[in-house]
C-alpha cells in the first residue's frame, strides 16, 4: 500500500510541483493550503508523514505542528518542514516545535525525497519493525512491537525520532556515542542533517522521560557525547 503524504503548502507553482514528483514516485498525495484545511483533513484521515510550509495563512506551520505534538492522537505523524527562514534560530525553533527535518528553499526535488524515505524510515512505516522486542530498565519499558513507551505503567508520549534514539540508547546501556555516531546510527548515515539537531533531540525525549523521573538515565559526557545507564 502507498504512503499517505499531507502536502501543506499555499503556493500553487510549488505545490503542483510537489504533486507531481510525489504521484510519480507512487505516493499518495493529500493537499491543503492553509492550517485549518490541514488539520481537518487530518482529524479524519490516516497520514503516514506531512510536508509542512513554515509561512501560511492563518496559523503558520510551525504553530501547527506545536498543536499537532501536543495531540496524541496526532503527535507520532512525522513532519518534514519547508522553508525560507535559513537561520539557525528559526531552524530550532522548528525542531523544538518537533519537526522531524528541516528542507530550506529553494531545494531539489531529489533531496526531498531522499528526506521523505528517511524519515519514512526512522518512524517505522518504511520498514517493518521487530516484532516482539521489549527493552527494560526498572519501571521504563520500550516495546518496539507496539511503538509504546511507557514509565512505571504510564504511557508517554514520545515522537517517532525521540522513539528511535531511546531504543538506540537501550539497546546499547553504558556506551558513550558521539553526536555524529548517533546522527548515523539513529538518523541514518544518508541524511545531512546539523549535529546539533542531536541536542535538540536530546532535550525532547529528557522532557518525555521527566514525567516518570527518568530523565536521569540520558547522561551528558562531556567532550565525548551522550550515553545511556542507571549508574
Amino acid at each position: 500500500m502507498a504512503h499517505k503524504i499531507l502536502l501543506v503548502e499555499d503556493e500553487i507553482a510549488v505545490r503542483q510541483m510537489l504533486l507531481f514528483m510525489l504521484e510519480e514516485q507512487g505516493f499518495e498525495v493529500a493537499q491543503a493550503d492553509n492550517t485549518n484545511a490541514a488539520l481537518d483533513y487530518i482529524a479524519d484521515h490516516e497520514i503516514d508523514l506531512i510536508i509542512l510550509d513554515w509561512m501560511l495563512p492563518g496559523i503558520s506551520g510551525v504553530e501547527m505542528c506545536r498543536r499537532m505534538k501536543k495531540d496524541k492522537n496526532n503527535s507520532d505523524i512525522p513532519i518534514i518542514m519547508l522553508t525560507a527562514k535559513a537561520d539557525e534560530e528559526n531552524m530550532i525553533e522548528g525542531l523544538d516545535a518537533g519537526v522531524d527535518d528541516y528542507l530550506f528553499k529553494p531545494f531539489s526535488t531529489r533531496e526531498l525525497l531522499a528526506r521523505i524515505n528517511a524519515v519514512l524510515r526512522r518512524s517505522g512505516k518504511g520498514s517493518t519493525r521487530l516484532e516482539g522486542e521489549v527493552f527494560k530498565v526498572d519501571g521504563l519499558v520500550l516495546d518496539v512491537g507496539s511503538h509504546r513507551v511507557t514509565a512505571d505503567k504510564k504511557m508517554l508520549s514520545v515522537g517517532p525520532i525521540e522513539f528511535k534514539l531511546l531504543q538506540f540508547f537501550m539497546s546499547h546501556p553504558d556506551r558513550v556515542f558521539s553526536r555524529t555516531q548517533l546522527l548515523d546510527n539513529v538518523w541514518g548515515n544518508d541524511v545531512y542533517i546539523e549535529e546539533r539537531t542531536v541536542d535538540v533531540h536530546i532535550r525532547r525525549l529528557r522532557k518525555v522521560l521527566k514525567v516518570g523521573n527518568y530523565e536521569h538515565l540520558v547522561q551528558t559526557v562531556r567532550g565525548s557525547g551522550y550515553r545511556f545507564s542507571i549508574n
